[in-house]
């Protein structure tokens, strides 16, 4: 299943929320391909979303030849998740 989602215009707050609800969603329907739309904004891309790939330990990668997306892969169930 390859999906994607978009981030333009929205706040970085409910970009967390949008996230992790889209990725979670897909994970539990099984193995999955996403792409994420942050644009240009390093601290989206950086400091926000990928903080929550790595608690749901999702593999990713951006791509050299467009810098404001991420690609997600998930081939298996939930990661370890902790929450303090």
């Amino acid at each position: 299943m390859i999906s994607e989602i978009d981030l333009h215009g929205i706040p970085h707050d409910e970009a967390i929320l949008e996230v992790e609800d889209f990725l979670l969603t897909l994970s539990a329907k099984g193995p999955f391909d996403a792409t994420i739309i942050t644009g240009n904004s390093y601290r989206l891309q950086r400091k926000v979303i990928e903080k929550v790939l790595d608690v749901y330990k999702f593999s990713y990668y951006i791509p050299s030849n467009n810098l404001g997306i991420i690609k997600v892969r998930d081939d298996k169930v939930y990661g370890k998740i902790s929450i303090n």
